[in-house]
């Protein structure tokens, strides 16, 4: 024990009162759709991200052997020293062509890609237009943008989500010559709603603004050939390998100026060294399968439209969800955590998700379909909420 622990007791003491002390367990990969806990316990996943189930797929596992056979385990350096590869290069082009843009560059995740963007476009703005960015973020942009924005050392003007008109009248009064920049996400990952994305790039073309989609959640699963929903309306486009396509890390798409003014502004891009070629092999190969997924693709979009139905039904409240992403709203970190509970003892893994992932009072299972589920787990999943919720009533 260091002499500044109690600090940190006190503190974890604190979230445990508040219902907000999060510990991790330990899984193994079972099959299919199971996860087994390190008590030998198997439960159906319904939390984590692997909407097409690729995590496990073995032309992964070959590719990603492939390349490292190659190229070693790791890149060896940051991309600016030693780190890039000619697979990487190609990469990147095909992730440009995926997303309708003309340039990409990667990144280890997707939290280092946004808040590497964001101070990169605010020191474009200092250093070219000669004024502060300003910067206009739906109110539930994920973490890592808000954390771009802190690094940047710009306050965001928060619109209300997934409010274009709301946005409209923020742009309406701001002045300068400063860069303006709009933060948003196609898919949100805690309500599983679209953005309007269309009708944000009539709004930042109107108003001069730079339009930065996040795709995490869209990348793979949704749109043409899992495309996503952006489809060329953006100008900046980030996305990941972590959830569809079953790898890991992320990338920026845009313009090929913008990308390198990357190579020269995005810290993540240039102090970290660059994504391994076993990681990059995964995500080439991921990539090819990706327009030969439509029927899983529909699969899930079906799953998670007949688990709605049968909440709404019940008299339960899933938001504004429209895609593989269902929250069931339920209210307070209690009502949540017995809840997830009840449904780890029946065989459900339907993690609660607190404060501060979401606002106090929004406490929700967050439920996730993946192409590997069955029709008769999603029934099962839904009858055993039902029955758990009444019982707490």
């Amino acid at each position: 024990m260091t002499r500044f622990d109690n600090l940190f007791q006190k503190g974890l003491a604190d979230l445990s009162a508040q219902g907000r002390l999060r510990t991790c367990q330990q899984w193994q990969y079972a099959g299919g759709a199971l996860l087994k806990r390190s008590d030998d316990v198997v439960v159906i996943d319904f939390s984590s991200n692997d909407y097409l189930g690729l995590r496990m797929h073995p032309l992964l596992r070959e590719r990603a052997s492939a390349w490292a056979q190659v190229e070693g385990s790791g890149s060896g350096a940051s991309r600016l020293v030693t780190g890039t590869s000619s697979q990487a290069c190609a990469l990147e082009k095909r992730v440009a062509r995926l997303k309708h843009m003309q340039a990409a560059r990667l990144f280890s995740s997707g939290w280092q890609a946004n808040a590497s963007l964001v101070p990169a476009l605010a020191r474009l703005s200092a250093q070219v237009c000669g004024a502060p960015a300003v910067i206009l973020a739906d109110k539930l942009i994920h973490a890592s943008l808000y954390h771009g924005c802190a690094a940047a050392g710009v306050r965001p003007i928060r619109f209300r989500h997934n409010d274009v008109a709301h946005l409209e009248s923020q742009l309406q009064k701001i002045e300068g010559a400063g860069l303006r920049i709009v933060l948003t996400e196609s898919v949100f990952s805690m309500d599983g709603d679209v953005a309007d994305i269309a009708a944000l790039h009539e709004v930042a073309q109107k108003y001069d603004a730079l339009l930065c989609v996040d795709e995490a959640h869209a990348t793979g699963i949704l749109g043409p050939e899992g495309a996503g929903l952006a489809n060329g309306l953006a100008d900046v486009v980030v996305g990941t390998f972590s959830k569809a396509l079953g790898s890991m890390g992320a990338f920026i798409a845009a313009s090929e100026g913008l990308c390198r003014w990357l190579d020269n502004a995005a810290s993540g891009f240039i102090y970290s060294t660059a994504p391994s070629p076993l990681v990059l092999g995964a995500v080439d190969v991921a990539l090819d399968l990706l327009p030969q997924m439509d029927t899983q693709r529909a699969h899930v979009g079906a799953l998670a439209a007949s688990f709605r139905q049968k909440m709404h039904d019940a008299g339960q409240d899933t938001g504004p969800s429209s895609t593989q992403i269902v929250p069931i709203l339920v209210g307070q970190e209690a009502q949540a955590r017995t809840l997830a509970q009840k449904m780890a003892e029946a065989g459900f893994l339907a993690v609660a998700i607190r404060p501060p992932t979401v606002p106090p009072g929004g406490c929700r299972l967050r439920v996730v379909f993946h192409a590997n589920h069955t029709w008769a787990q999603m029934e099962a999943l839904a009858d055993t909420f039902i029955r758990a919720s009444k019982g707490m009533a």
